[in-house]
């Protein structure tokens, strides 16, 4: 066998495991609030919008500065031709007033402060057979209290590169372009909680590479419209570190739209942040479920012959007559 034949039968063998697992659901995926994100993709051929306005109090006192800052959070995804692979665009578009307390003077600060477009591919999900994950019949608490197989999470990685347009005053001299890659899981851990973790490493090849880690625990109530969550985000470079603590809720107003508000702070004097986001996400279902066929479900030909049902309605009639002459 030649070699492009090899590489196309290898290529096939490693892409049908991954291709075969159901992402889509009926009620929309969204990241937020917070920023943490999911392990999952939001399905093939949907198109999803998550937005927020933001506000921040953020003071240093090392450099004895007050500022507020006014932005746009957004995030952009689509399910990319199969149901793990997801394409995103994740933007923070901010103005930051700034007041130098001792000169009495001020200035503002407009640009992106963060910029990025990549890939997240689901490489492991331990939901994807549905016979290990069936619910116990016999008992309510089985089904929901902790268990040690729910901290089994799903897994994906994330490609893609950070973009730094023009003369951006917040990060001065970093290339056009730098890489990024991160690696996201997420752990049902009872029908009503949820554990996201993350961690990326970004700007690489820069004077200012940086380190980012996130852990994000969900909770639903009694009416699943309503959620909160609990937050941790961490930032570790040279230019800046910092952890930040976030809480908030969430409400679903239909299937395909949702609405959130959180607020947050970090833990440092320099500088210190404190600051509300609210925002919603909404999605554009494209999705269709692929049909499959009878002969793939292992039911021999697939075809129907005639009169095949009266056929076994006179097989059985016979059966029972000779079963009672005898």
């Amino acid at each position: 066998m030649d070699s492009p034949s090899l590489r196309k039968i290898f290529l096939l063998f490693f892409l049908v495991p991954f291709i075969s697992v159901a992402q889509y659901t009926d009620v929309i995926n969204s990241n937020r609030p917070g920023r943490a994100v999911s392990a999952y993709a939001v399905g093939r051929n949907v198109v999803q919008l998550e937005m927020g306005l933001v506000y921040e109090q953020r003071d240093d006192a090392s450099l004895n500065t007050d500022s507020n800052i006014f932005g746009t959070d957004l995030a952009l995804r689509y399910g990319l031709l199969f149901e793990t692979l997801e394409l995103v665009y994740e933007g923070s578009f901010i103005s930051q007033n700034i007041t130098f307390t001792d000169l009495g003077t001020k200035e503002r600060l407009t640009d992106f402060s963060r910029n990025r477009l990549g890939l997240k591919f689901l490489i492991y999900d331990p939901f994807k057979n549905p016979e290990n994950n069936k619910p116990n019949l016999y008992s309510w608490r089985a089904n929901n209290v902790f268990q040690w197989k729910n901290l089994i999470p799903a897994v994906s990685i994330y490609g893609g590169a950070t973009f730094t347009l023009g003369d951006n005053p917040f990060y001065p001299g970093d290339d056009v372009a730098t890489p990024r890659v991160g690696i996201n899981t997420q752990s049902r851990l009872s029908p009503r909680f949820v554990l996201i973790s993350n961690v990326a490493y970004d700007r690489i090849g820069t004077d200012f590479p940086e380190w980012s880690y996130a852990m994000s625990v969900s909770h639903s109530f009694r009416d699943p419209k309503w959620s909160v969550f609990l937050e941790g985000q961490g930032f570790s470079s040279d230019r800046y570190s910092d952890i930040l603590l976030r809480t908030g809720v969430a409400y679903l107003i239909n299937p395909n739209f949702q609405a959130d508000f959180h607020l947050g702070s970090g833990f440092k004097n320099d500088p210190s942040r404190i600051f509300t986001v609210l925002g919603f996400s909404y999605r554009l279902d494209y999705h269709k479920d692929k049909l499959v066929s009878v002969n793939q479900k292992g039911s021999g030909s697939g075809k129907i012959k005639k009169n095949a049902a009266k056929k076994k309605r006179k097989k059985s009639k016979k059966k029972k007559k000779d079963k009672l002459d005898f």
